[in-house]
């Protein structure tokens, strides 16, 4: 049975992609393009990956425990909107404008 009719991509093909590893509608359409069109299958991707098409596992993070992130030299603070500027001069408005002003105007 076709999912996806916009790029002809069956429920076999979808399965065969998260058998290889593929484990979200994203991945799926990195794969073969299905659910990038329209969007209107990734509703019946999601209901295959959920029925256990996926095969890749999570590591288990118990295991080996985390590391803590140290960079390798102290990061200096960063100024929240760059180097200090000298404030903006005020721009000149033309005194009457209309449509007579503008230059396409006849």
């Amino acid at each position: 049975m076709y999912v996806c009719s916009c790029f002809g991509i069956t429920e076999s093909q979808v399965k065969a992609h998260a058998e290889a590893g593929a484990c979200t509608p994203r991945q799926i359409a990195s794969q073969c393009r299905a659910g990038t069109d329209c969007g209107g299958c990734v509703r019946r991707i999601q209901s295959i990956l959920g029925r256990g098409a996926c095969t890749r596992r999570e590591p288990d993070r118990a295991a080996a425990p985390a590391e803590p992130f140290e960079p390798a030299e102290p990061l200096a603070p960063a100024e929240p909107f760059g180097p200090a500027a000298e404030p903006l001069a005020p721009v000149p408005v033309a005194a009457e404008a209309g449509p007579a002003s503008l230059p396409y105007a006849a």
